[in-house]
């Protein structure tokens, strides 16, 4: 008992209700991070029952502390290279691992024993220099692998949106001389 009717189809990106559907980061980052936050809490119970309570918050102020400290040292340093360069007229040095410093600095002040080590890892200069380099090398493949036209269009269509609600698509002419 069909009726005839074609079966709709919906684009991947969409859901039959016409909303799009949920990227797997916003999907998996909620889970990930509650997951995190379990591992930090019985990390620090079973330290805590290992030891005492106040040598987890000796530890807890010691890396609050030494991450101000990496935070502050990096600041200061990104300060003085952008000093530098505006002095001589450039623009400051690519790469200096500043973002990875104070990225560290962060993760040693969050309270928790896993991102203390994660932090401490990343003060280690040949992490630094292997986790930039793979970032750049991403950010280059993602550029590389978008269309040239995505970019490029996006400057060229326009919309006008008449007082009566209709939207009219058009597109830009350049006059050339």
């Amino acid at each position: 008992m069909t009726s005839g009717a074609p079966i709709p189809t919906y684009p991947a990106s969409a859901s039959p209700s016409g909303r799009p559907r949920r990227s797997r980061l916003r999907t998996f980052l909620p889970l990930g991070l509650a997951a995190w936050l379990v591992l930090e809490i019985w990390l620090l119970t079973a330290v805590a029952g290992a030891t005492s309570g106040l040598v987890v918050f000796l530890l807890l102020v010691a890396g609050f502390v030494l991450g101000s400290v990496v935070i502050k040292r990096a600041g200061r340093r990104a300060f003085q290279n952008l000093n530098a360069a505006l002095q001589r007229g450039g623009s400051p040095s690519k790469g200096s691992g500043n973002g990875l410093m104070m990225l560290a600095g962060l993760l040693l002040m969050i309270p928790g024993l896993v991102s203390d080590a994660v932090g401490l890892v990343l003060l280690l200069p040949p992490v630094q220099k292997a986790l930039s380099r793979y970032a750049e090398h991403t950010v280059e493949r993602k550029l590389r692998e978008a269309t040239p036209g995505t970019l490029g269009d996006a400057f060229q269509q326009a919309r006008i949106h008449r007082p009566d609600g209709k939207v009219v698509q058009g597109e830009v002419v350049r006059d050339e001389p």
